[in-house]
């Protein structure tokens, strides 16, 4: 099985005192937001939080996630809006 060498490294630099996984690249997603791993670790670092996954087909969540994000767009510089940006990947990820 590939990868399972790393299996216990990992908690064993969280017992350490390491970041949780959803502040480094194993807990994000390459195409914007965060992956499962990300969102338990941030689950697991905040008490009482509920994490979902992104919901791109409609509802009240993405109306709501869309209008806050397009109000960070405005406030993003013009030279970090590449589109290779995390913000540009979550907004593409969630069809806004």
């Amino acid at each position: 099985m590939p990868g399972a060498a790393l299996r216990g490294f990992g908690r064993a630099y969280m017992n350490s005192g390491g970041s949780a996984a959803w502040t480094r690249k194993e807990g994000k997603s390459p195409s914007g937001g965060l992956n499962e791993r990300g969102r338990k670790s941030y689950e697991r670092a905040n008490p009482g939080s509920d994490l979902k996954a992104p919901q791109p087909e409609g509802g009240p969540r993405k109306k709501s996630f869309c209008a806050r994000m397009r109000g960070m767009r405005k406030r993003q510089k013009p030279s970090n809006n590449t589109g290779k940006d995390r913000l540009s990947k979550a907004l593409r990820k969630w069809k806004c």
